[in-house]
């Protein structure tokens, strides 16, 4: 079995991409990410160097996905996702340091979320659409709002405990 890239996509042939996995229309993955198995990449989903993205991982349209950013297996990132990777970002900063942010096993991610570096989304996380996470979210917590707060917990497909 092999990927499936569109005629569109730019795939460095310094990244790996996973048997399985689907690269659509106008996709970029940089030099030294990884894409796993069976993870599907929707239209205009960018990929830094040196991200890692796990196994069965779907990313949808117009996310992308900087480096310092981690995702691990069974995520699900949907549409507009805005990653961070700077504390203090500026146009023009020699000294810049990337803050490391990772989302766990299972977790999922709502459309137009946006996602501060340094944060930690627990495994089987839920963030409601549109929420701006500035801080770690508990395994299994469901946040909403700006700036995110919890307002409970799901299990592992997502529905209310």
């Amino acid at each position: 079995m092999t990927a499936f890239i569109h005629p569109t996509a730019e795939v460095s042939d310094r990244a790996v991409v996973g048997d399985g996995a689907k690269v659509w229309h106008y996709v970029q993955i940089r030099e030294g990410a990884k894409v796993g198995a069976g993870c599907v990449l929707s239209k205009s989903v960018y990929i830094d160097q040196n991200v890692t993205v796990g196994d069965r991982v779907k990313i949808q349209n117009g996310v992308s996905v900087y480096q310092g950013v981690t995702i691990e297996d069974d995520v699900l990132i949907a549409a507009n996702v805005a990653f961070t990777n700077d504390k203090h970002p500026r146009a023009f900063l020699e000294d810049w340091t990337i803050t490391p942010t990772l989302i766990k096993k299972g977790a999922s991610v709502g459309a137009n979320a946006t996602i501060v570096c340094g944060v930690v989304i627990g495994e089987y996380a839920m963030v409601g659409a549109g929420s701006v996470v500035t801080k770690d979210v508990p395994p299994y917590g469901l946040v909403v709002g700006n700036p995110a707060a919890l307002k409970g917990y799901v299990d592992e497909r997502g529905r209310p405990r």
